[in-house]
């Protein structure tokens, strides 16, 4: 590099480097905002729950009793023991039941590298690619390497069905 005066209308390679990448926030700020309008608003439904991009920091829950019947069918409650839980691969969910009664919904999408969660076992949600676990309870980070929990899902059991949305 040299120290010469830049001439008029001349941008230092710096400044156009940053500039784009203010653009690109910019971008990526837009989508946010419209990725999170409501979905009773436009008449669709939340692809980001079906998606694993929800956000939120609790499961829903509900009885085996509850819940309206709307929303993807994922499988059988009863396939999911007390304890433990399933993962909805296609869907990109994992739903555990800590206790009795009492499902929760998870993205099984692993906040670390993307990886998709394979496994509940040992009151944890587990991931194959860096070894990260997360609560069955709440999603939260037991232990690492993941930076942040699992975003909760929407699942209600009704008719004996686990529900999404």
């Amino acid at each position: 590099m040299t120290d010469q005066p830049l001439r008029d209308g001349e941008a230092t390679r710096r400044a156009a480097l940053a500039g784009a990448g203010l653009a690109g926030v910019a971008v990526l700020a837009g989508c946010s905002s419209a990725s999170s309008s409501s979905p009773a608003a436009s008449g669709g439904s939340s692809s980001a729950a079906a998606t694993g991009t929800s956000s939120g920091a609790s499961g829903t829950s509900s009885g085996a009793a509850g819940g309206s019947g709307s929303g993807t069918a994922l499988g059988s409650a009863s396939g999911i023991t007390v304890g433990g839980g399933k993962v909805f691969t296609a869907a990109k969910v994992v739903v555990t039941q800590p206790s009795a009664g009492e499902y929760k919904g998870f993205s099984a999408v692993c906040t670390h590298m993307q990886c998709i969660v394979d496994q509940v076992a040992g009151g944890t949600i587990d991931c194959p690619c860096h070894g990260s676990k997360f609560s069955i309870k709440d999603g939260s980070v037991v232990s690492g390497p993941a930076p942040s929990p699992l975003p909760s899902a929407p699942v209600t059991v009704s008719d004996g069905q686990v529900m999404l949305g």
